[in-house]
């Protein structure tokens, strides 16, 4: 019970690593907050967390959506009393060569995965301070770091955003005991990554299983990562023992991309 009567908010958890964080932090103890732009995907991830005999709370949100971020942080605190955790976990990209990427690409990948991940940064660590502190917790990518494999480049660019925006913040919400770490997944079995090796297949001519083949190869470990194992370091960096850590990035890739 290492987040017992913690409070947690999960962007993006309707699915994949969202739902993985949001449910492995209701194991561990946390009262969730699960938010997605899909309410029967949120509400199905708030129904698994309340199996764990813990509160929790479905909200449909857009974090793209500045006054919707200012609405999830409100209706977090007026069902809970304060926000302990933000996972800013939500974001989308599509697969597409650099050639390919349309204005409309770029400005609906940072639209969720820039200026989302900040916003939520902001109006969590301003509730935080109020009640004395806090952990934020990022999800960025390998790509930010310069995954070859990414989906596109608009995507990299958007999680290299999320990197910066880890070390900074953490310099200046430190005095107001606030901790921001980021994690950099990499291949990982969600149905957003199952989605780009749709295309990915296709591009390659070959089957399916074959791009996947193809993309877990490269890994050191030799398999891709499943959203537990990223919900894993979230919980951890969630819990006291990484109080004393802030402004750090952490792969979880099998050994794919160097730090």
């Amino acid at each position: 019970m290492l987040l017992k009567d913690k409070v947690a908010l999960i962007t993006g958890a309707g699915d994949g690593i969202g739902k993985a964080i949001a449910i492995a932090m209701a194991e561990a103890g946390a009262q969730v907050i699960a938010a997605d732009i899909d309410m029967a995907a949120a509400q199905a991830t708030a129904d698994d967390a309340s199996k764990y005999q813990v509160k929790s709370l479905a909200l449909e949100k857009d974090v793209g959506d500045v006054s919707q971020i200012d609405a999830m942080i409100a209706e977090t605190v007026a069902a809970f009393g304060r926000l302990d955790i933000i996972v800013n976990n939500a974001g989308v990209t599509r697969r597409a060569y650099i050639m390919d990427l349309t204005e409309e690409d770029w400005d609906r990948i940072h639209r969720v995965n820039a200026k989302g991940v900040f916003f939520c940064l902001q109006r969590a660590a301003q509730q935080m301070m109020e009640q004395g502190g806090g952990c934020i917790i990022n999800i960025a990518s390998i790509a930010g770091r310069g995954y070859a494999g990414t989906s596109n480049a608009a995507y990299a660019a958007s999680k290299g955003a999320v990197i910066a925006l880890t070390k900074t913040a953490a310099q200046q919400l430190g005095p107001h005991n606030i901790n921001v770490n980021s994690v950099c997944p990499g291949v990982t079995m969600t149905p957003l990554g199952e989605r780009n090796r749709v295309v990915r297949a296709k591009e390659q001519g070959v089957s399916v299983e074959q791009a996947l083949e193809n993309t877990i190869k490269p890994i050191p470990i030799g398999r891709a990562n499943d959203p537990a194992d990223i919900a894993a370091l979230a919980v951890f960096l969630a819990s006291p023992g990484a109080r004393n850590i802030t402004g750090q990035s952490y792969n979880v890739d099998g050994g794919l991309v160097p730090s």
